[in-house]
């Protein structure tokens, strides 16, 4: 087995991610323009989730310092507080598209976390017991995305969890080499829903752990030699999730190179030039993902130097 990356390779990419995002927060925050346009609200409050769920995993993890743990909760009640307006915002939506899980999705880890909006719990709570919720077509993944926020809010499940799971590509264990771009992050997020963003790798079925432990070096190379880093960011979780780390150092060195000095990360191959809020738009995931896949490979790497 491949000895782990250098921990402290591993939490210098997190940490001048968190720095980047915390420096540019604000251009998070909602103009009378993007949430007038639905698909734009959509991908702000999409965006906004993500916020929350790094920040938790960072919280969770134990792997930040003082001052990095301070900056998180500080991120988090930004974007409740100012982003969300505390939760009116998704509430309105709620009541705009009584039928649409995004309110659903990006109240749970605010939820998870302590935060509270009783008007929306309410509203998630009357109109999920429409039969609509579980008749809504929605790709595998998503629909697993959903069950699991129901499980964080406490709301009864829309469909069976493990169905759900073996509905999706990575848990019908298909033929691996047809791994293109969408099928890869369909896996990446079918392992973030089963584990809860890596908080309970042990829910992983063992057939799904076993298949991924054998295919995953090879995606990790491919996507690697592709110099796709917001993949490779998101696959590099995966590998932290499993029983048995699959991974090479000099896949993480790659990565962290790839990183520029601010702390953002590239989608893929280097940064392209752009003005400051097209540069926030492209970059925003892939360095909330190295944040993410930062304090997920700490937090193992120091596991297994102390096992």
């Amino acid at each position: 087995m491949p000895a782990p990356a250098s921990p402290a390779l591993l939490h210098r990419v997190g940490l001048q991610a968190q720095n980047w995002l915390d420096t540019h927060r604000d251009r998070l925050r909602p103009t009378p323009e993007t949430d007038a346009d639905a698909t734009a609200l959509s991908e702000r409050l999409k965006a906004t989730s993500e916020v929350a769920v790094i920040t938790q995993v960072l919280i969770r993890e134990g792997v930040a310092g003082s001052r990095q743990h301070s900056q998180a909760e500080n991120l988090l009640d930004f974007a409740w507080r100012e982003l969300l307006d505390g939760g009116n915002v998704l509430t309105d939506l709620q009541h705009a598209e009584p039928y649409s899980p995004i309110p659903l999705e990006a109240y749970a880890p605010f939820h998870e976390l302590g935060y509270r909006h009783p008007g929306l719990e309410t509203a998630l709570g009357v109109f999920r017991q429409a039969r609509t919720c579980t008749a809504l077509e929605m790709a595998p993944t998503r629909r697993l995305g959903v069950l699991n926020a129901e499980r964080k809010i406490g709301l009864p499940p829309s469909g069976d969890f493990d169905d759900a799971v073996r509905r999706t590509w990575l848990g019908q264990l298909p033929e691996p080499w047809t791994v293109q771009f969408h099928i890869a992050y369909d896996i990446t997020h079918t392992v973030f829903h089963v584990t809860n963003w890596g908080q309970s790798p042990d829910r992983i079925p063992a057939d799904i752990a076993d298949y991924l432990a054998r295919y995953l070096p090879a995606w990790l190379e491919g996507w690697a030699d592709q110099e796709h880093w917001d993949l490779l960011g998101e696959l590099l979780v995966v590998d932290a999730c499993l029983p048995r780390p699959v991974l090479a150092d000099h896949l993480w060195e790659r990565y962290a190179a790839a990183q520029t000095p601010s702390g953002a990360m590239p989608v893929e191959r280097s940064m392209p030039e752009h003005n400051p809020d097209e540069l926030f738009a492209v970059a925003h995931h892939p360095t909330l993902v190295a944040a993410f896949a930062s304090a997920m490979a700490t937090s193992r790497a120091l596991s297994l130097n102390g096992a």
